[in-house]
């Protein structure tokens, strides 16, 4: 979203517009290298096209990362905290049955899992460490709906041992795939995943969270 983009960036030095294919994107230069932020929409299928467009028509990139705000798992992930996914996890992609969802793995039809490379995972935790910030590492469930109720929460949690919730990782995923880029989760936790409680939820404070760990984590080169 233009929040999220607009905090990756607050504390970056001077940013250019450029655009890839139909997208508006902002380039910086880091002391991770150059790096070209671009807002690829809600939902896994806008983060997958925004992806597969920017790294069909802007190569090279040696690394993609998913950074925005997320839900935090009850007792895995508090209000506050930064959320570093060491798995990437398609929770909600399958189909349903009389004895419970069925993941693409379960139905035989592919991948449900995408391990995120360990020493990405290691390089991304320790710098938003840094920053000052509670980190959390373990798996970022993508969902299509986000969840609103308590049991639904249990119940992915449960399942699949997430520690947070968003809506676009495992698109990014999809879409670096064939190109064989590594894929990065970061998420700033604004809220407690399970019943909707709006008022309970801290964006600003997320996106100000967010805005620390991107400074740290993109100042020097990251591990592919």
């Amino acid at each position: 979203m233009a929040a999220e983009r607009a905090a990756v960036v607050s504390q970056l030095p001077a940013t250019s517009a450029r655009r890839i294919g139909r997208f508006d994107a902002v380039a910086v230069d880091t002391g991770a290298g150059p790096m070209v932020c671009v807002c690829g929409g809600v939902g896994p299928a806008a983060a997958a096209a925004v992806t597969a467009t920017a790294l069909a028509l802007d190569p090279p990139y040696d690394v993609v990362l998913t950074l925005g705000v997320g839900g935090g798992f009850t007792g895995r992930a508090d209000r506050g905290a930064i959320v570093v996914g060491d798995a990437l996890v398609a929770a909600d992609l399958g189909a349903d049955s009389p004895n419970g969802p069925l993941t693409l793995a379960d139905l035989g039809l592919g991948e449900t899992t995408y391990p995120v490379p360990r020493q990405l995972t290691a390089a991304l935790a320790d710098r938003a460490r840094t920053a000052g910030c509670a980190v959390v590492t373990g798996p970022v469930l993508t969902v299509s709906t986000a969840t609103g109720t308590a049991a639904r929460a249990t119940a992915l949690a449960a399942r699949f041992g997430g520690v947070a919730e968003a809506m676009e990782g495992f698109g990014v995923r999809t879409a670096a795939a064939p190109y064989g880029v590594p894929v990065g989760e970061v998420r700033a936790i604004s809220n407690v995943v399970g019943d909707r409680d709006v008022a309970a939820w801290d964006i600003p404070g997320a996106l100000a969270a967010l805005a620390r760990v991107v400074a740290a984590i993109v100042a020097r080169p990251l591990p592919r």
